[in-house]
């Protein structure tokens, strides 16, 4: 049973100049950007390495369905973790094979097992595994991608171009805008540092 009154903690778990971000509450994890396909091994070794076992990951969440964010999901799947995905991502999860070649050893994400909500569920699901937070429709990158954004200002945002260098990116910025007006204040991207903002 996951105590409510555990310190949320945040690491990194990431590999090949991308961040995959463990969010925990106790021995309750959140997986946010599942690694990039046929990487399994490294994943499962930064895990132990981190000392985050892989069967108290509750959920795998993919900010947006290219290979280096959502690569592992059938693998993570087929290791007990269900992948977690917001209805205006579901024609994505199934598009992502086209952008493979046989040597990325991508293994084809199927609809079984995975956990399919709606945005406004978003809430509910993480407090029920301890977090307290909310996923967000951000594009800017792509259509189909999310940030999480938990009550305590963190916000992991993927490939969510960074404001300064969106200038040129209107629904970026209104992305930005969005996440600002819901009191983001720390950014753990998907590539480079975390950043206030």
């Amino acid at each position: 049973m996951t105590s409510r009154s555990s310190p949320v903690t945040i690491v990194n778990v990431g590999y090949r100049s991308t961040n995959y971000w463990v969010i925990s509450n106790g021995r309750s994890r959140l997986l946010v950007d599942i690694g990039w396909p046929g990487t399994l091994g490294t994943m499962k070794a930064n895990l132990k390495k981190m000392d985050i076992p892989l069967p108290e990951i509750r959920y795998a969440l993919a900010t947006h369905y290219h290979i280096d964010h959502a690569g592992l999901g059938e693998e993570l799947k087929r290791e007990g973790v269900p992948l977690l995905v917001v209805d205006i991502q579901e024609t994505a999860v199934f598009l992502m094979k086209q952008w493979t070649k046989p040597h990325d050893n991508y293994v084809e994400i199927t609809p079984k097992g995975n956990v399919v909500i709606t945005l406004a569920q978003s809430r509910q699901l993480l407090a029920d595994i301890g977090l307290a937070g909310e996923i967000l429709p951000t594009p800017g990158h792509s259509d189909h991608c999310v940030s999480l954004l938990l009550d305590d200002g963190s916000v992991f945002t993927g490939d969510l171009p960074p404001e300064q260098s969106a200038f040129d990116n209107p629904v970026a910025l209104a992305s930005w805008q969005q996440l600002r007006e819901r009191g983001a204040a720390r950014v753990y991207p998907a590539h480079g540092p975390i950043r206030t903002m």
